[in-house]
Protein backbone atom coordinates (compact mmCIF):
# COMPACT_ATOMS: atom_id res chain seq x y z
CA UNK A 1 0.00 0.00 0.00
CA UNK A 2 1.64 3.31 -0.65
CA UNK A 3 0.60 5.70 1.29
CA UNK A 4 0.72 10.01 1.11
CA UNK A 5 1.47 11.34 4.35
CA UNK A 6 -0.69 14.88 3.87
CA UNK A 7 -3.37 12.88 3.83
CA UNK A 8 -2.87 9.58 5.77
CA UNK A 9 -0.84 10.08 8.86
CA UNK A 10 0.84 7.27 10.16
CA UNK A 11 1.22 6.56 13.77
CA UNK A 12 4.57 4.42 15.18
CA UNK A 13 3.28 3.16 18.65
CA UNK A 14 5.91 2.60 21.85
CA UNK A 15 5.65 -1.32 21.14
CA UNK A 16 6.56 -0.65 17.38
CA UNK A 17 3.26 -1.09 15.39
CA UNK A 18 2.30 1.34 12.84
CA UNK A 19 -1.25 2.61 12.68
CA UNK A 20 -2.47 4.91 9.97
CA UNK A 21 -5.43 7.45 9.68
CA UNK A 22 -6.71 9.68 7.34
CA UNK A 23 -6.06 13.33 8.02
CA UNK A 24 -9.66 14.15 9.25
CA UNK A 25 -9.90 10.76 11.03
CA UNK A 26 -6.70 11.80 13.28
CA UNK A 27 -7.81 15.03 14.11
CA UNK A 28 -11.47 13.39 15.30
CA UNK A 29 -10.43 10.81 16.96
CA UNK A 30 -11.58 10.94 21.01
CA UNK A 31 -9.42 12.61 23.76
CA UNK A 32 -8.35 9.23 25.40
CA UNK A 33 -7.59 7.61 21.94
CA UNK A 34 -5.59 11.01 20.55
CA UNK A 35 -3.44 11.23 23.88
CA UNK A 36 -2.95 7.44 23.94
CA UNK A 37 -1.80 8.25 19.82
CA UNK A 38 0.61 11.37 21.32
CA UNK A 39 2.40 8.22 23.24
CA UNK A 40 4.04 7.45 19.79
CA UNK A 41 5.56 8.96 16.81
CA UNK A 42 3.36 10.57 14.21
CA UNK A 43 4.46 11.05 10.83
CA UNK A 44 2.56 13.38 8.56
CA UNK A 45 3.03 16.01 6.03
CA UNK A 46 2.00 19.67 5.05
CA UNK A 47 1.92 22.32 3.05
CA UNK A 48 2.24 25.78 3.74
CA UNK A 49 1.32 28.99 1.30
CA UNK A 50 1.06 31.34 4.22
CA UNK A 51 3.32 31.77 7.84
CA UNK A 52 2.15 29.60 10.69
CA UNK A 53 -0.33 31.38 12.37
CA UNK A 54 1.03 29.77 15.78
CA UNK A 55 4.03 29.25 17.90
CA UNK A 56 3.87 25.34 18.74
CA UNK A 57 5.76 23.45 21.54
CA UNK A 58 6.27 19.59 21.94
CA UNK A 59 7.12 18.59 25.67
CA UNK A 60 7.63 14.73 24.92
CA UNK A 61 10.12 14.89 22.95
CA UNK A 62 12.22 16.35 19.88
CA UNK A 63 10.55 16.49 16.20
CA UNK A 64 12.25 16.10 13.20
CA UNK A 65 11.39 18.68 10.16
CA UNK A 66 12.08 17.71 6.64
CA UNK A 67 11.60 20.63 3.93
CA UNK A 68 10.36 18.38 1.17
CA UNK A 69 10.28 21.80 -1.11
CA UNK A 70 9.97 25.80 -1.01
CA UNK A 71 11.59 27.92 1.25
CA UNK A 72 11.59 28.59 4.86
CA UNK A 73 12.32 30.17 8.13
CA UNK A 74 11.68 28.30 10.92
CA UNK A 75 11.70 30.31 14.37
CA UNK A 76 13.15 28.71 17.49
CA UNK A 77 12.42 30.38 20.92
CA UNK A 78 15.34 29.68 23.41
CA UNK A 79 16.25 31.67 26.68
CA UNK A 80 14.46 34.71 25.55
CA UNK A 81 16.31 35.05 21.87
CA UNK A 82 14.60 33.85 18.74
CA UNK A 83 17.51 31.68 16.68
CA UNK A 84 16.32 32.05 12.80
CA UNK A 85 16.70 28.88 10.32
CA UNK A 86 16.69 28.93 6.89
CA UNK A 87 15.75 26.18 4.90
CA UNK A 88 15.89 26.11 1.02
CA UNK A 89 14.74 23.50 -1.08
CA UNK A 90 15.35 20.51 0.80
CA UNK A 91 17.20 20.03 4.75
CA UNK A 92 15.61 18.95 7.74
CA UNK A 93 16.13 20.57 11.17
CA UNK A 94 15.40 18.86 14.67
CA UNK A 95 13.48 21.50 16.81
CA UNK A 96 14.74 20.07 20.91
CA UNK A 97 11.92 19.27 22.77
CA UNK A 98 10.27 22.11 24.73
CA UNK A 99 11.55 24.71 22.43
CA UNK A 100 8.59 26.82 21.01
CA UNK A 101 9.06 27.26 17.11
CA UNK A 102 7.02 28.47 14.13
CA UNK A 103 7.72 29.10 10.57
CA UNK A 104 8.04 32.08 8.21
CA UNK A 105 6.95 30.52 4.60
CA UNK A 106 9.33 32.51 1.99
CA UNK A 107 8.14 30.47 -0.95
CA UNK A 108 4.83 27.42 -1.02
CA UNK A 109 6.30 24.56 0.82
CA UNK A 110 5.53 21.03 1.62
CA UNK A 111 7.09 20.03 5.01
CA UNK A 112 6.73 16.00 6.38
CA UNK A 113 6.97 16.33 10.65
CA UNK A 114 7.77 13.96 13.22
CA UNK A 115 7.09 14.35 16.59
CA UNK A 116 5.71 12.92 19.56
CA UNK A 117 2.46 14.41 20.09
CA UNK A 118 1.55 14.34 23.73
CA UNK A 119 1.71 17.48 25.66
CA UNK A 120 1.79 19.57 22.26
CA UNK A 121 0.91 22.96 23.43
CA UNK A 122 0.56 26.19 20.64
CA UNK A 123 -0.12 29.79 21.32
CA UNK A 124 -0.51 32.80 19.08
CA UNK A 125 2.16 34.19 16.84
Amino acid sequence: MVLHPQHTYVHLAEDGAARTFSAAEFWQLPEGEAEQSGRGWLISEYEFTEDWPTWEMHPEGDEFVYLLSGAVELLLEREGTIERIAVDGTGAVVVPRGVWHTAKVRTPSRMLHVTRGAGTQTRPV
